[in-house]
Parts: structure tokens; C-alpha cells; sequence
């Protein structure tokens, strides 16, 4: 039997990190087997070697996590258990992404995330293809991220069509970062989880990191930048080719979208799905689609995206 031991600075803080009745822990244990236990303002893990070394460096994680954020979520948990211990990526060996918020690392959790961040790092144009909650945009502004720190690049630009998703918005009042800015805000929230918050706005005061509408991007030439095109079976061929060719020297484009969500007027064709056929031969292409199973948001969401593909072909047969 190993034991370790963590030590604790604010006593206050181990309920929430421990969860309500404990839940985070027993998410713990259940997975590395571990018992955990808190006495004299310290935390007291035992169970085999490598399991308790794995467990100490969860728990340090989630503190660090938990004194940033001021709180813990049970996927919090699974998000660190998965990067320490692999449980979710078949124990494969993916590589951790270094991004720049302190104390913070994003790691693939499936096969089909560790295929698309290696695409990512070996190709100049990937294109990632599959349903809601699988990773696309949140690995690809990671993988940004990651290449900014490292001075890969010299800035980062994340770009999004500013289509409504079967509703009409109306007039949006305010100037034009205002009415932009809810195309804009999933990209907005993954960039904040990995970067603090003065950085962050340092950069996009000094242009280092752009955040902008589909439509601004005619015209311009980036070199040496991490391009990031979101939603992606949102754009119009047209679109498409103009935002491919705005790729410079050192450039780096990742696209990404669900071509199940396809919101554009009925008699305008996706190009995304336009794309993925006509740039197929091009060398530095790479398409990767991810599935189902590579779902890592809440539980249910796999299910609910089985659901709605389920009924589907059944659509599809009464049109027939």
C-alpha cells in the first residue's frame, strides 16, 4: 500500500473541492481505485503506486482549477482524470496541449480528438468535420493557443459567419463589436479558458489575436497567424474560397463544422460540404471527422445527438 499526502491552504476550500457528498472524490476513486481522505488540513491518498501518484496530480490540478475559477464541475473532473489518466482515449499516449493560462493543460480525450490534434500539428489546412460537443473549436483555439506561446506564430485569428440558426435576431442595438459579439462568443469562451484575462486583453488591443465576423475577412493576406474558421457549413462557396485564399506564408488554416447544421437558405449549397470534395488531392490537406463518440461535453449530449440522427433516415424515407 503507497500513500501520499497534498497539502491544503485553506481548509475552507475542501468541500468544493471534494464536491457535495463528496462527488468529485468518488469520481476519483471509482476511476484509479484509489481511497482518499482529509485530516489535520491535509489530503491523504492511498492505493497502488501508480494509481496514488496518478490521483495526487488530479487533485493538484483541480486545486489549481478550483482556485482559479472559484468552483468545480464533475466534468472538470473527468476533463483531468481523463488527461492523467487516459481513461477516455483507449490508452493512447496523446501529447498534452501547453496553452496560457497557469496551471492549465488540454489533452485529446478519444482516438478520434488525438487524430485531429496530430492532423493539426502536421498539416496546414485540416478540416474537422462532426457534431456538437466533439472538440473541433475547442482543440483547434487550444492548438492556437499553444502555437502563440511557442512563438509558432504571430497571431491568432478566429473567425465565424454570422448566420442565425433558424431565428431571426431582429435589430441589434449598440456598435458593431456589440452586434457581432453573440456570432462570436463560443469562440470568445474557449480563448478565456486558456488564456488570463489581462493577457488576453493585451493582446486584442494589440491585434495579436483577432475575433471577427466571416465578412471582414475580404481582402486581407495573413502571414504567420493560427486561422480558425468556426461553423463552417455556414459559409457560401463563394465564402468559403474567399476565406482559404486570405492564407499567407507560415499560415496555418483549421475549418470547422457539423454538416448536420447546416442553416443557410435552402437553394444555397454548404462550403464546407462543397470543400471537402474539391480540395481532396491538394497536398497539406487533411480532413479528419470526428463522431459520436468523440462527444466530451455533458453525458446526455451523445445521446440527444443519437436521437435526432436516429430519426434522420426515417425523414429522408417519407420524402421519398
Amino acid at each position: 500500500m503507497f500513500e501520499a499526502t497534498i497539502s491544503v491552504l485553506d481548509p475552507a476550500a475542501l468541500m468544493p473541492l471534494f464536491g457535495t457528498r463528496d462527488k468529485h472524490v468518488r469520481q476519483i476513486r471509482d476511476s484509479l481505485g484509489v481511497a482518499v481522505s482529509a485530516r489535520d488540513g491535509k489530503i491523504h491518498v492511498a492505493g497502488d503506486e501508480s494509481a496514488v501518484r496518478q490521483a495526487t496530480e488530479v487533485l493538484e490540478q483541480l486545486q489549481t482549477k478550483l482556485n482559479r475559477s472559484g468552483a468545480l464541475f464533475p466534468d472538470d473532473v473527468q476533463q483531468v482524470l481523463a488527461c492523467v489518466a487516459g481513461d477516455d482515449n483507449g490508452g493512447a499516449d496523446f501529447p498534452t496541449i501547453e496553452v496560457m493560462q497557469a496551471g492549465r493543460q488540454i489533452c485529446p480525450k478519444t482516438p478520434g480528438q488525438g487524430r485531429y490534434v496530430s492532423a493539426m500539428r502536421e498539416h496546414e489546412l485540416v478540416f474537422s468535420i462532426g457534431p456538437a460537443g466533439s472538440g473541433k473549436t475547442y482543440l483547434a483555439v487550444a492548438m492556437a493557443v499553444s502555437a502563440l506561446k511557442n512563438e509558432l506564430i504571430r497571431k491568432i485569428v478566429l473567425v465565424r459567419p454570422a448566420v442565425e440558426a433558424g431565428e431571426s435576431l431582429g435589430y441589434l442595438p449598440g456598435d458593431i463589436e456589440a452586434k457581432i459579439n453573440p456570432y462570436l462568443r463560443p469562440l470568445l469562451d474557449a480563448l478565456r479558458e486558456m488564456i488570463d484575462y489581462e493577457q488576453f486583453k493585451r493582446y486584442s488591443e494589440q491585434d495579436i489575436i483577432e475575433v471577427i465576423p466571416l465578412g471582414y475577412m475580404r481582402g486581407r493576406t495573413l502571414n504567420e497567424a493560427f486561422i480558425i474558421l468556426d461553423e463552417a457549413q455556414n459559409t457560401t462557396v463563394a465564402q468559403m474560397k474567399m476565406f482559404l485564399t486570405r492564407m499567407g506564408h507560415g499560415s496555418k488554416i483549421v475549418v470547422a463544422g457539423d454538416v448536420t447544421q447546416v442553416d443557410l437558405p435552402k437553394n444555397h449549397k454548404s462550403g464546407l460540404v462543397d470543400a471537402i470534395t474539391r480540395l481532396r488531392n491538394i497536398e497539406g490537406f487533411c480532413r479528419v471527422e470526428l463522431t459520436g463518440a468523440d462527444i466530451v461535453r455533458h453525458r446526455l449530449v451523445q445521446d440527444i445527438v443519437r436521437a435526432y440522427d436516429d430519426q434522420e433516415p426515417r425523414r429522408k424515407g417519407k420524402k421519398r
